[in-house]
């Protein structure tokens, strides 16, 4: 055989799949993952590439049907009285999109909201706060490589065309994850802005050709992984009565709860106590005396994800949800620390405009609130829902009173001690 032929024959079938995967990314036509079957799916799903992508979650959030919840795993605590499940049983005129899971924090739905762009003006979300969130060095290496999205940063980089504080704010922030580091142009880009210049031409036309490669790979396979909850939705939905009552409801969802912690005295769910805390039980105690999430940088987080709501004209209630407090009395975790996290969290809210707040810390002592030692559960969540549902029948407002005060992303606000700050 010549040596034509065999360079033919090794090198024919490595050209050929590159032309079929260059058509396939690049050909005109479109696959559609936007049915409503699909949007229904992923609303539950919290699927790490719907999270990341843009085409389903910006879909079904344009068309007025769903409502972001932004949060992390407390939106996989489901159960009856899930607003997820509430919202289908009584037929409401809209129905959460579940936007998180465990390791989402601030930095993360920040980029998310940007990403949604015109899909999320002017409209209603949801916000829930874990004060976990809010440790010493912020949210951790592998939370958020977990949850970084190529797609959105480039995104944001190739259609930036005024610096805000907020957008430098979010330069020095990215430059400190490895997930960020491994990119060199990313990273040039990043540096620039910190300095006060917008990306360069040669850097901009880099994210707009590596974008149209990135919005086809989201548009192919950001169904990849999506495992719908709407099975548990559904069975969920044959537990509540027929007419929605919030006190039958709320004695309902203490009856079923009592049944599902009935193996410890922490009023935690049996499944989570069996699996994750009474393997290790003797050596939690007193725990998290030292914990503290008074003094966090997820405070300029935080302002990055206030100030994309803000710009977009959002109109959010906010949600503080407690921690156990039969867990935390065991710990050693200091409730009154967690009442001036709530107030420090407030006082950053209102100060800029945000006063619709559902602050349920203090109800870290009601039976059946909690499902296990910090995600809401049966009674939880049946009150989160209550607000929820209070806040969707308001009248959304054409111009929100937002006044979004740069001083929130200093090193001093996230190292400020919340006993300073009068109360809200």
């Amino acid at each position: 055989m010549s040596r034509k032929k065999r360079l033919i024959r090794i090198l024919g079938p490595v050209l050929c799949s590159a032309v079929l995967v260059a058509v396939f990314f690049f050909a005109p036509f479109r696959i559609n993952l936007t049915s409503e079957k699909t949007l229904k799916e992923a609303s539950t799903s919290m699927a790490p590439n719907v999270l990341k992508g843009n085409v389903i979650k910006n879909k079904a959030v344009a068309s007025g049907k769903y409502v972001p919840f932004f949060g992390s795993s407390e939106l996989s605590r489901f159960s009856a009285f899930h607003p997820s499940v509430l919202s289908e049983k009584y037929q409401r005129n809209y129905r959460p999109f579940l936007l998180g899971e465990a390791g989402t924090q601030s930095l993360t739905q920040a980029m998310v909201i940007h990403s949604m762009g015109d899909a999320i003006a002017n409209k209603k979300a949801v916000f829930i706060l874990s004060p976990q969130w809010f440790v010493k060095k912020g949210v951790p290496n592998d939370s958020f490589g977990a949850h970084y999205s190529q797609l959105q940063t480039y995104q944001w980089l190739a259609n930036l065309t005024e610096l805000t504080s907020g957008d430098q704010y979010l330069a020095q922030r990215l430059t400190k994850f490895p997930v960020v580091q491994k990119d060199k142009v990313l990273m040039e880009t990043l540096a620039n802005l910190q300095a006060g210049q917008l990306p360069q031409r040669s850097q901009r036309d880099y994210f707009i050709m590596n974008l149209r490669f990135l919005n086809r790979e989201d548009e192919l396979f950001s169904q990849i992984g999506m495992v719908s909850r709407e099975p548990i939705v559904e069975k969920d939905m044959k537990q509540l009565p027929a007419t929605y009552n919030f006190n039958e409801l709320d004695q309902l969802a203490g009856k079923i709860a009592a049944k599902a912690i009935n193996n410890n005295k922490f009023e935690i769910s049996n499944g989570f106590y069996r699996q994750r805390i009474k393997p290790v039980l003797p050596k939690l105690a007193h725990s998290q005396k030292k914990w503290d999430y008074r003094f966090s940088p997820e405070y300029g987080d935080f302002q990055a994800a206030l100030e994309q709501l803000a710009e977009k004209n959002v109109d959010v209630l906010f949600v503080i949800p407690p921690v156990n407090k039969r867990w935390s009395d065991y710990t050693g975790l200091s409730q009154d620390m967690l009442q001036q996290v709530a107030r420090k969290l407030k006082y950053q809210l209102q100060e800029q405009g945000f006063t619709n707040i559902a602050d349920f810390s203090t109800c870290s002592n009601e039976r059946y609130f909690m499902a296990d030692t910090i995600h809401l559960g049966w009674r939880g969540w049946l009150a989160v829902d209550r607000q929820v549902d209070e806040f969707m029948k308001q009248p959304a407002s054409k111009k929100l009173a937002y006044q979004i005060d740069d001083r929130f992303y200093q090193t001093d606000w996230q190292q400020q001690n919340p006993l300073v700050l009068p109360q809200f």
